[in-house]
């Protein structure tokens, strides 16, 4: 667990947020409202399809941007995850809401999520960064993230809704175990960085 970093030598934030990968990351974050809406007022299932595979191809694009343009920024490393959570978030309670998934499998994902934001709330009142991300946590978004469309298909009586309908859940059982465990290594990692840490 690394220590706070010292932002002194660090571009200024607009400058960070103007870089490419920083635009996409925005621009997913913009979208979140977007989506909730398409998905809870008009409930136009095709556009908020849409407005979650442009998320999915922005997150795989801003981080690769990141790397071929050497534009990796402390912003980015906050927006990146950020975007990801509230996306999941809030899929999962407009799935919940619309009936598409049952709580039982919202309420471990949602509390995963919690949970980890009380241990980035103790890490920073003891001087430390935020548990970086993992492979498992961010293939566990990834699946996830795949899980949605195919949730989203599965509305109707369609030959379309029966093929995804499989696929859908399998993504899903998949993602949220991933998901679930990552939350549990992102909370091993807090409590050694707090029980190790110096009283002060």
């Amino acid at each position: 667990m690394s220590t706070a970093p010292d932002q002194s030598a660090e571009p200024s934030l607009l400058r960070q947020a103007l870089n490419v990968p920083n635009l996409l990351s925005l621009l997913r974050l913009a979208g979140v409202p977007v989506f909730l809406w398409l998905l809870l007022g008009p409930k136009e299932d095709g556009w908020a399809l849409a407005v979650l595979v442009f998320s999915a191809l922005t997150d795989w694009l801003d981080g690769k941007l990141a790397r071929w343009l050497n534009q990796m920024s402390r912003l980015g490393q906050l927006l990146d995850p950020a975007a990801d959570r509230l996306y999941i978030l809030a899929t999962l309670i407009a799935f919940l809401l619309r009936e598409i998934i049952p709580w039982w499998v919202v309420v471990p994902l949602v509390l995963r999520e919690a949970v980890l934001g009380v241990c980035v709330l103790l890490l920073r009142r003891r001087g430390f960064a935020p548990p970086e991300v993992t492979y498992i946590g961010k293939g566990a978004t990834f699946v996830l993230m795949y899980a949605f469309p195919f949730l989203l298909l599965t509305q109707g009586g369609s030959d379309i809704a029966a093929i995804a309908r499989p696929i859908g859940y399998a993504f899903t059982v998949w993602g949220g175990v991933l998901y679930v465990w990552s939350g549990v290594l992102y909370v091993i990692q807090a409590a050694r960085a707090l029980r190790d840490a110096p009283a002060g």
